[in-house]
């Protein structure tokens, strides 16, 4: 039987509630400007990128409005306050308790996340988790982002781990499919925004990390693996 021996976390969506703070940013741009961001349209990104999706909101808002925009200007007022909304965001239910399970349990720590390494580190420091993770993946080192299985690959090597020896946490159907093509047993614990899609490949669904204990899970993957 398989042993698990390391955890690694999506972090948008999965440790912190970043992707309801972004939408909401690009929203009420849109609405500044008399238009509407359609979820279907913008959930294309979620847990990947803009370029990876092939959407930009800001090409697609000046098509509605049929005029260029200082695009430099927005983008300072809504990353501006998508950040205030952010710093609003507590780390999501279960997450801290799975940390000090693992490292408890003498499991390894990583994360893997389509998002720049200095927003990672950012958010990790206002929540104060900065300090636990053995191995931090972004978008930074590699070449390809979520969907594409790079940054997983690129976490089990810095682990020092087998796929059959982690577990990966997501929220995103875009962040399943990587872990999965990465050849690791994945949960999705989808947040307010993800829990619209689907997410039926996952091999695993919880509503919560809070809803299983990390000392329940390990023994469910090690007998049971990928479906």
């Amino acid at each position: 039987m398989k042993r698990i021996r390391a955890l690694i976390f999506d972090f948008d969506g999965l440790i912190i509630d970043t992707e309801v703070p972004c939408y909401q940013s690009w929203q009420e741009i849109y609405r500044e400007y008399g238009g509407d961001l359609p979820f279907a349209l913008w959930v294309r990104a979620l847990g990947s990128s803009y370029e990876a999706a092939g959407f930009d909101p800001h090409g697609h808002l000046e098509q509605l409005i049929g005029q260029p925009l200082d695009r430099a200007e927005v983008e300072a007022r809504r990353a501006r306050r998508e950040l205030e909304l952010i710093e609003a965001q507590p780390v999501l239910p279960g997450v801290e308790a799975y940390i000090s399970d693992a490292r408890r349990l003498g499991l390894k720590l990583g994360i893997a996340s389509s998002s720049p390494r200095e927003w990672v580190d950012r958010h990790l420091r206002r929540v104060g988790l900065d300090r636990h993770f053995d191995v931090i993946r972004t978008s930074d080192d590699v070449g390809r982002v979520k969907p594409a299985p790079d940054l997983y690959l690129a976490a089990l090597e810095g682990l020092g781990v087998r796929p059959d020896e982690a577990i990966a946490l997501e929220d995103s159907p875009n962040g399943v499919t990587a872990a999965q093509e990465a050849g690791i047993f994945c949960v999705a614990v989808p947040n307010r925004l993800s829990e619209r899609l689907p997410l039926e490949h996952a091999d695993l669904r919880l509503t919560s990390l809070a809803d299983l204990p990390l000392e329940e899970l390990i023994p469910l993957v090690e007998k049971n693996g990928r479906r």
